[in-house]
């Protein structure tokens, strides 16, 4: 191997090497991949298209109303699809405002289980098309 084709391989390994370190130490410096503090500009998302975030925004405003379901049931349902969606925003959104609305932490804990069972069961309930795949291709 001529000697400019091997500096130049060195070269760019090197290169990729710094590079790589560059976004490992960009990662460590990161808290956490979703910043807290970028829940407090949720309301700026207009900025990029304001008369559909004001459309969701007038939405998301009334569908949390009382009515057939309390503001305060909302909430907790609002906190238990978070988890499902696992939303780390809403998850601190809904902490906090199912417990200003008075729930304790035993409430709050159930309606991530209540969570956890149907998404459980919604993974469980493939188990049968599997099943049938299996008996199928076995015969």
């Amino acid at each position: 191997m001529d000697l400019i084709v091997l500096r130049n391989k060195i070269t760019a390994g090197i290169e990729s090497l710094n590079l790589r370190s560059n976004q490992i130490l960009n990662l460590i410096k990161m808290e956490t991949y979703y910043d807290p503090k970028d829940l407090k500009n949720f309301g700026k998302i207009g900025e990029f298209g304001q008369e559909l975030a004001d459309k969701f925004f007038d939405y998301y405003g009334n569908v949390f109303k009382d009515s057939a379901l309390s503001a305060r049931e909302k909430s907790l349902i609002a906190l238990a699809v978070a988890h499902a969606v696992q939303c780390p925003y809403c998850i601190d959104a809904y902490t906090s405002d199912t417990l200003e609305k008075g729930y304790t932490e035993d409430q709050l804990m159930e309606a991530v289980h209540v969570t956890t069972a149907i998404r459980g069961g919604a993974s469980l309930v493939h188990s049968v098309q599997m099943m049938k795949q299996a008996k199928k291709l076995m015969m």
